[in-house]
């Protein structure tokens, strides 16, 4: 009996369905695609490899060995309730969002600094306001936290306007990018926020992340700061954004995640006319490259596994990404 692949991925184009199929044959692997979880879960009982998305995949396989999964935060993987064997590899898609999440952080900042929304409301009312003071990326001294993927790319995008200066966070302070102007460890982040004047957080769901931007590192920021979230909402005080939103310390925020999603409807970040809000999708998978990378990631990583090599994009428990 052959051995058997999942994918449950509806956005998959033929060419990628083909590529898959022949590395699958080549291996000695048979492969099954599925639409959704849904239409999967009756067949993963044989399933020795797994191309999807869902926590609730794992316990459908009892007979698991890799979980590749679409998106690239693995939090709700590694929780006891999933399940997930300790012998069973667990890889991400990290390396296939960097792009589009990149562009939405230009895109949100642009809009947050050029004060886009207060100017569609302007002309939403028929009005003719032209008069709003700006600020720009160039000159700005820019702090991302987290130099993976997503950080590096939007390093790439914004150091084009130049001279604007780049600081990021990490866990080692290394950097061998070269797209920061320096980089330090993460409990050196106190001594960099009162220097930031766009903060923009790409941080993973771990341990160590939660409420990173607490209440007391906010108010380290200075006076008309603004900040980006589209890493995890557990990163960030919600409470204590909206009390220095409020207060004018920080001037603006554009926030892509959220402690609770969907953000509920009578949460006060909806009547906060200096948050921008969008409905976690800086890096949903509509964009074809986005798919296209993913795709690439797991057939390189396929060929790895048949090997016996190590994958490239297996994930740490013990660090959670």
């Amino acid at each position: 009996m052959s051995k058997k692949i999942a994918v449950i991925h509806k956005l998959l184009l033929e060419n990628e369905r083909e590529k898959i199929r022949e590395a699958a044959k080549r291996r000695g692997y048979e492969v099954a695609f599925y639409e959704s979880n849904q239409e999967a879960m009756p067949h993963l009982a044989d399933a020795e490899i797994i191309y999807g998305q869902g926590a609730e995949l794992i316990k459908a396989a009892p007979g698991l060995k890799w979980l590749c999964s679409l998106t690239a935060g693995v939090e709700n993987y590694l929780s006891p309730q999933a399940g997930l064997p300790e012998d069973a590899i667990l890889s991400n898609s990290s390396g296939a969002y960097g792009v589009t999440i990149a562009e939405h952080i230009v895109m949100v900042t642009l809009m947050l600094l050029r004060r886009m929304p207060e100017y569609t409301e302007i002309v939403r009312q028929k009005q003719w306001v032209r008069t709003l003071p700006i600020h720009s990326i160039r000159d700005s001294r820019v702090l991302i936290l987290g130099t993976g993927d997503i950080g590096r790319e939007a390093a790439r995008r914004i150091r084009s306007f130049t001279p604007a200066s780049i600081t990021g966070i990490n866990r080692s302070g290394l950097d061998k990018s070269g797209l920061f102007d320096q980089v330090y460890p993460s409990d050196k982040v106190e001594e960099v926020l009162p220097l930031a004047d766009i903060v923009i957080a790409c941080l993973p769901g771990t341990k160590e992340t939660g409420r990173f931007l607490s209440r007391e590192r906010l108010s380290l920021l200075p006076e008309g700061a603004f900040l980006v979230n589209v890493g995890r909402g557990s990163a960030l005080d919600e409470e204590a954004l909206l009390d220095l939103l409020r207060d004018g310390h920080i001037a603006g925020a554009a926030l892509d995640v959220f402690d609770t999603e969907p953000l509920p409807a009578d949460h006060p970040f909806y009547s906060c006319e200096k948050v921008l809000i969008t409905p976690h999708c800086s890096g949903n998978m509509t964009l074809p490259y986005t798919v296209r990378k993913s795709c690439e990631l797991f057939l390189e990583d396929f060929e790895n596994y048949c090997a016996g090599r190590p994958l490239a994009h297996a994930v740490d428990r013990t660090r959670g990404y």
